[in-house]
Order: structure tokens, then C-alpha cells, then sequence
């Protein structure tokens, strides 16, 4: 640092034990070497920014793998559910763990491709986030039509990769085969019964979002009466607020993302006997070669049975 601007050693970097012996105050008269900023001219310093980016990608493809890993564990044992003839004889011991351990040994890699795709995605959506930030102050409209419309663009992109995602995981945990073909499986399914897929989705996300409002409803009820001692028997246990409405709202939204967190699984149990579902109606027929894997009570709704063998 130099009293005067014009000093051509002014914001260069200085050691503090060699800076008296140097020319510098010579040249200079009053400049100082004082500390400014963590920092160098080092290969980590000048590539810091590109470090971070990398680490935020990494950050969301382990997120991403983690989901992946849960929803294929989770489709693997009710996978094992539906494909067991005789239920409950068939279905095999501890399907959960077993389930885990054939998505760890065999299915790594097909998760982490899927998880790597998706984590591709957010990670350009974070960015167009980021230049959407820093292009506010800007009068371009064009700029901000076209940015609209990436950012558009991407969010119904990482929806519909999520959606083919999930799906391709059910395979996976079902057939054991790789991701693309696993996906192109899923999708092809799908479509061939698409007013099935988009009845079942909307029925099952509208009575999974009732159980969650009726989950932290009933939460809010009984924190609003907690809070404001409505309750005989822990009057004394409540404590004395002025203002409770900052608790009561925690209360509910943490038990709304809780419900959130369990009902999850049943809409992951939901779309894994779908497919298992989709699949055991177009390879079999109810003879005695291809019988029907779903249970009596499916059977008998869509008037669907199996034929018994006649014995020789």
C-alpha cells in the first residue's frame, strides 16, 4: 500500500520479513506492507472459482445419488413383494437389506450415471439462476425474454428427467439391467398406457398431499393448544408465550416436511407395483404357462384369474 497512487509497486503482492530490505520504500516513500486478502498467486488461488463450481457440481451429484440409491433399495423390496406367487410364502427374508445389497453391488454404476445426468442439469439451472441475478439491473429485454425461457426450458427438462429417473430405477431394481435400457424401457411402458399413468399420478399425488395436510393440520391443532394452554393436562408443561404464532408455525411446517419424508415411500411403493403391474399384464395371460402374478383382490377388480393346471 503507497500514500501515492501513482507508486508502481501499489497492490502488488510484498513479504512482510523482506519488505525493509527491499527498494520499494526507496522508490516509494510511505509505502507499507500490510495484510489485505487470504490468498496468491498460487495454481489453487488462480483457479479457485472453477474449484468451487466443481464442488458445488460434486455436492449434487452425491445428493442425487443418494436419492437413487434409496428410491432403488425401496423398489427392489417391493419389487420382491409383487413377484412372490404365493404371498406372504415367496417373499424372500429381510427384502429391504437385500434389496440394498444387489443395489450396491451391481447397480452402482447405473445409478450414478442417472444421478450424473440430473446433477448436469440443476447445475446449468443454478448458473442461468445466478446470470438471471446479476442481469437484473439490465434494460436488455431481450436478454431477459431469452433467460426466461432457458430457465423454463430446464426446469421442465430436470422434471421430466427426474420422472424417467424414478422409473428407470424400478426397472433396474426389477430386471437388473443397465440405465438406458432400464429408462427406454420404463418410458416405452409408460406410453402404452398413458391414460393409466396420468389417472393413477393425479389420484395418488392428490391423496398423498390430503395425508399431509391432515398430518400437519392435526399438529397445528394440537401445538395451538399446547401453546396457548388449552390443554388441562400439561398447563403446567406449556411454556408462558407473548407470541406464539412464530413456534406454531415451525411446528407445522416441520411436520409437514416430516410427512413429506414418509409418505415418500408410499408414493415410491405406489409407482414400483404400477410398474410391476404394467409389466405382468402385457408377459402373461392367466394360463397355466404365463399366470398373473397380482394378488386376488386385483384380479377379481379387473376381472382377471388364472387358470388352474389340470392335474394328469
Amino acid at each position: 500500500m503507497a500514500n501515492k497512487s501513482h507508486c508502481q509497486y501499489a497492490g502488488t503482492v510484498c513479504t512482510p520479513e523482506t519488505f525493509n530490505t527491499t527498494n520499494v520504500t526507496r522508490l516509494c516513500p510511505g509505502a507499507q506492507c500490510t495484510f489485505a486478502l487470504y490468498g496468491g498467486e498460487s495454481f489453487y488461488y488462480q483457479y479457485i472459482l472453477i474449484f468451487q463450481l466443481c464442488n458445488v457440481f460434486v455436492f449434487l451429484w452425491l445428493v442425487n445419488f443418494s436419492i437413487a440409491l434409496g428410491q432403488c433399495t425401496l423398489a427392489g423390496a417391493f419389487a420382491s413383494y409383487y413377484w412372490a406367487f404365493k404371498k406372504p410364502a415367496d417373499i424372500p427374508a429381510c427384502p429391504l437389506f437385500s434389496s440394498f445389497g444387489r443395489a450396491i453391488r451391481y447397480h452402482t454404476g447405473s445409478l450414478a450415471f442417472g444421478s450424473l445426468i440430473l446433477a448436469l442439469v440443476q447445475f446449468i439451472r443454478i448458473i442461468l439462476e445466478y446470470l438471471d441475478h446479476k442481469l437484473k439491473a439490465s434494460q436488455n429485454s431481450f436478454a431477459k425474454f431469452l433467460l426466461c425461457c432457458l430457465k423454463c426450458c430446464f426446469w421442465c427438462l430436470e422434471k421430466f428427467i427426474k420422472f424417467i429417473n424414478r422409473n428407470a430405477y424400478i426397472m433396474i431394481a426389477i430386471y437388473g439391467k443397465n440405465f438406458c435400457t432400464s429408462a427406454k424401457d420404463a418410458f416405452f411402458l409408460l406410453m402404452r398406457n398413458v391414460v393409466r399413468v396420468a389417472v393413477l399420478d393425479k389420484v395418488t399425488d392428490f391423496l398423498l398431499f390430503l395425508g399431509k395436510i391432515l398430518v400437519a393440520g392435526s399438529v397445528g391443532v394440537l401445538a395451538f393448544f399446547f401453546f396457548t394452554r388449552k390443554i388441562p393436562v400439561i398447563t403446567d408443561e406449556a411454556p408462558a408465550l407473548n407470541y406464539y404464532w412464530v413456534p406454531l408455525l415451525t411446528v407445522i411446517i416441520g411436520s409437514y416436511l416430516i410427512a413429506h419424508g414418509f409418505f415418500s415411500v408410499y408414493a415410491m411403493c405406489v409407482d414400483t407395483l404400477f410398474l410391476c403391474f404394467l409389466e405382468d399384464l402385457e408377459r402373461h395371460d392367466g394360463s397355466a404357462e404365463k399366470p398373473y402374478f397380482m394378488n386376488k383382490t386385483l384380479m377379481k377388480i379387473l376381472n382377471k384369474r388364472n387358470v388352474v393346471a389340470k392335474p394328469q
